[in-house]
C-alpha cells in the first residue's frame, strides 16, 4: 500500500513540475508576438491609417447597420445606406465650412490695406507701449531686415525645401487613404459581425465568459462615452455660437458651431473656431475691443469644456470622476501627444473595465480569502 501511494505522489510532483515549466512557454509566445505586432504596426503605419480610421468609424456606425438588418434591410444594403449617410455628413460640414473659409480669405484679401494701416497705426504703437520697443513697419524697415538677414533668409528656405517636398509627398499619400477609406468603411460595416463571430469562435472555452463579459462592458463603456462626446459637441457649439452672437459677430453662431462639431478632435475645434471668428472680427469690427470680446468667448469656452463640461458628462457616463478624467488627459497627452489626448478617455474607459475585472478576480481569489 505504502509503494502504490508513493507512485501517485512521484507522479503529482512531476506533472506539477511539467505544468509549470510548459506555464512559461505561452506567455513568452504570447509577449513575442505581441511586440512582433506593435512592432509591425509601427512600421507600417502609413498603410494601416486609413484600416485603423475606417474601423473606429465602423464601430461607431455598426448599431446603425444592426437596426436596419433588424427591419428586414439585407446587410449589404444596410452597411451601403450607412456608408452614403456618413459620407453625406461629412460633405455637408465641407460644405458649410469651407465656403465660410474661402469668403473669410477673399474678405481678408480685400481689406488687406485697412489691415495694414490698424497694425501700423494701432496694434505696433500697442506693443511699443507696452513691451519699451521701437519697431516700425513700412518698406524701408522691411527691406533692411531682408537685406541684414539674407544668410539666414537663404538656410532657412534650403531647409524648408526638403520638408515642403516631403509634405507634398505625405499630401498625397493622404489623399489616397481618403480615396480608398468609404471602400475600406463598406467592407468592415458588412464583415463586422462575422468578423466578431470568428473572433468568438477563436477564444478558447474555458475564457468565453471571461472574454464576452469584458467585451461587452468595454462596448458599453465605449458606446457610453461616444454618446456624452455627442453631447458635448452639441453643447460647445451652442456655447461658442450664442457666445459670439451676444459679442455682435455677424456669423457668430455659424463659427460657433463649427467649433462646437470639431470639439470631438482636441484643440482643433477651439482653434479652427477662433481662427474663424479673429478674421470676422478683424473684417467686422478692426477694433482691439472686438477682437478681445471674441477671444474671450473662446477662452471661457476652453475653460468649460476642459474642466467641468466634459469631466461632468463623459466622466460620468464612463464611471470616471472629473479628477480622473483631467488625470488621463494630461497623462496621456504627455505620454502620445496629440494622439495620446484624442485617445485618452476611451482608453482610461478600457483600463477601469480591466482595473474592475482585476478587482474582481483579487477578491474573489483564496490568497484574499483566507483568514490566517
Amino acid at each position: 500500500m505504502r509503494a502504490t501511494r508513493r507512485v501517485p505522489d512521484e507522479l503529482k510532483r512531476l506533472c506539477m513540475y511539467k505544468t509549470k515549466k510548459r506555464g512559461w512557454l505561452p506567455w513568452v509566445v504570447g509577449v513575442s508576438l505581441l511586440l512582433a505586432v506593435v512592432l509591425l504596426i509601427v512600421q507600417m503605419r502609413d498603410v494601416l491609417s486609413p484600416f485603423v480610421v475606417a474601423a473606429v468609424l465602423a464601430y461607431i456606425l455598426n448599431p446603425l447597420v444592426e437596426k436596419l438588418c433588424r427591419h428586414r434591410v439585407r446587410r449589404a444594403t444596410a452597411a451601403m445606406l450607412v456608408m452614403v449617410f456618413a459620407l453625406l455628413l461629412l460633405v455637408l460640414l465641407l460644405l458649410i465650412v469651407v465656403p465660410m473659409l474661402v469668403q473669410q480669405f477673399g474678405s481678408l484679401l480685400d481689406k488687406l490695406p485697412e489691415l495694414v494701416a490698424f497694425a501700423q497705426n494701432k496694434a505696433l504703437p500697442w506693443i511699443n507701449h507696452m513691451l519699451g520697443t521701437h519697431w516700425v513697419l513700412n518698406d524701408q524697415s522691411v527691406s533692411k531686415w531682408l537685406s541684414s538677414h539674407v544668410g539666414s533668409v537663404q538656410a532657412g528656405l534650403s531647409k524648408a525645401l526638403p520638408a515642403l517636398l516631403e509634405q507634398g509627398g505625405s499630401l498625397v499619400t493622404s489623399l489616397g487613404n481618403l480615396m480608398v477609406l468609404p471602400f475600406l468603411l463598406y467592407y468592415f460595416l458588412l464583415d463586422w459581425s462575422r468578423w466578431g463571430e470568428g473572433i468568438n469562435t477563436m477564444i478558447p472555452r474555458r475564457y468565453l465568459a471571461a472574454y464576452t463579459r469584458i467585451g461587452g462592458n468595454m462596448d458599453t463603456v465605449l458606446g457610453e462615452f461616444l454618446r456624452g462626446q455627442l453631447i458635448v459637441m452639441l453643447i460647445m457649439g451652442l456655447l461658442y455660437g450664442l457666445g459670439l452672437m451676444l459679442a455682435g459677430l455677424e456669423s457668430g453662431f455659424a463659427i460657433g458651431m463649427v467649433a462646437g462639431l470639431l470639439v470631438f478632435v482636441p484643440y482643433l475645434g477651439a482653434f479652427t473656431g477662433l481662427l474663424l471668428a479673429t478674421m470676422a472680427a478683424l473684417l467686422q469690427f478692426g477694433t482691439w475691443q472686438g477682437l478681445i470680446t471674441v477671444w474671450a468667448v473662446f477662452a471661457v469656452g476652453q475653460f468649460l469644456e476642459s474642466f467641468f463640461i466634459t469631466p461632468k458628462i463623459v466622466g460620468d457616463r464612463i464611471g470616471l470622476s472629473p479628477f480622473w478624467v483631467i488625470f488621463a488627459l494630461m497623462a496621456f497627452g504627455s505620454l502620445l501627444g496629440f494622439v495620446g489626448m484624442l485617445l485618452a478617455l476611451p482608453l482610461a474607459a478600457v483600463t477601469l473595465v480591466l482595473l474592475r475585472e482585476g478587482v474582481a478576480a483579487y477578491m474573489d481569489s483564496g490568497f484574499y480569502r483566507r483568514e490566517k
